[in-house]
């Protein structure tokens, strides 16, 4: 149990060290605390974390491996965290149960109906299979299952939400990230094409060779800094199903703003509508339309969206499709006029290629963008760098 904690904490970013854990066996041992779940997590945590930025994340390690698994140590009595109870109400569905729920139909019977819930229910439900509620069949509300409805609230437990109604707060993505960006670097510097722009700031060593000894006198030349002229729009999805990406995405983002100097990113969610934003904090307040994104950037920059395009495919099909705002124009529709005003498109995905073919949303994406999806390693990047090298403006 504490070996599988400990890879489980490594992969989510945490740097715990063999001599880390050492230390905690050695504390257990020694019976340094008294023996509680809340005992146990406050010695580990300040065993293992050392940045308070990674404090998040090893709350979420903590909760996913010893859920449900300290629950008593003898005579004493036992703190349990709240979170480790909540679960004793869930309710959970057998396969054969799953199967006898029937979906309401299509989009516009779900949201039909779904609005006449709203105006006929008049309190809390729990357990049902019509009204609003949690742990029940219902397709309307969180924490229970229907092979199509609406999540208002609550957790996603089997990925079936068609649209999703909660307010979400995500996270910026850390540019300054450098571990494992050398191999990404590396990868990138393919799309490359070098021009000499700005002040002559550089000294140029031949010509002044030259100019010293034709004039007889010291000729000191100057010319300016040769750079990578190639200019890069960075799309890149955040928060939901992107959230066990965010190491790699960041090494991404970090390698990106290191190799190109013409470098704009920002930020969507799930599929590209109306607007994007830069900063997420303030993602509701300080939008960018991307319209006059369109606009502003030539024809001759290139495009990369980052994103594991898993959404409901009404999300990119439909008016309205969006988890979190009602869009007036389908998504579908944005990403063609992007793909036509920048013919060098490519989408990198960092789920694993053999998964895009059981995901609808997928199928749609990589169809959107000419089936110019590469998967987010580093021979999908070299794919990728290819492809945008080949095309021109």
């Amino acid at each position: 149990m504490l070996l599988n904690f400990l890879d489980e904490l490594r992969a989510a970013g945490i740097p715990a060290s063999i001599k880390e854990h050492l230390l905690l066996l050695e504390a257990l041992d020694k019976q340094v605390i008294e023996q509680t779940p809340e005992a146990f997590y406050y010695l580990s945590r300040a065993t293992y974390v050392k940045d308070e930025g990674l404090l998040d994340r090893f709350d979420q390690v903590f909760s996913k491996v010893f859920k449900g698994v300290l629950t008593d140590y003898g005579q004493n009595p036992v703190d349990i965290p709240e979170d480790w109870l909540k679960a004793v109400a869930e309710r959970y569905f057998s396969e054969e149960e799953m199967e006898k729920i029937k979906a309401l139909g299509s989009w516009d019977e779900i949201m039909e109906t779904l609005k006449k819930r709203i105006e006929e229910q008049e309190k809390r439900h729990q357990g049902g299979n019509k009204w609003i509620g949690t742990n029940g069949t219902s397709p309307f509300g969180h924490s229970g299952y229907n092979p199509e409805g609406v999540r208002i609230g609550g957790e996603g437990k089997h990925g079936r939400a068609l649209k999703v109604w909660e307010q979400r707060d995500f996270k910026n993505l850390d540019n300054t990230k450098e571990l494992g960006t050398r191999n990404i670097k590396v990868a990138l510097r393919r799309l490359r094409r070098f021009a000499r722009e700005g002040a002559a700031e550089e000294l140029d060593l031949d010509a002044t060779i030259s100019g010293t000894a034709r004039q007889g006198f010291l000729d000191i030349q100057m010319r300016a800094e040769r750079r990578n002229a190639v200019k890069v729009l960075l799309f890149l999805d955040v928060g939901g199903s992107m959230d066990p990406f965010i190491k790699l995405v960041e090494e991404l983002f970090s390698a990106a703003t290191a190799e190109f100097k013409n470098l704009e990113f920002f930020y969507f969610h799930n599929c590209l509508y109306e607007g994007v934003w830069k900063n997420n904090a303030r993602r509701r307040t300080e939008r960018t339309d991307t319209w006059d994104i369109l606009h502003k950037y030539g024809h001759d920059y290139k495009v990369i969206f980052v994103g594991d395009a898993a959404m409901s495919p009404y999300e990119i099909s439909h008016p309205g499709g969006s988890v979190e705002h009602f869009n007036p124009e389908a998504g579908a529709t944005w990403m063609q006029r992007v793909c036509n005003t920048y013919p060098a498109t490519v989408w990198l995905n960092p789920t694993p290629e053999r998964q895009w073919d059981y995901s609808q949303s997928n199928k749609l994406m990589r169809e959107l963008v000419g089936g110019n999806m590469f998967p987010l390693t580093l021979e999908g990047l070299d794919g990728a760098m290819r492809e945008l090298t080949r095309k021109k403006h």
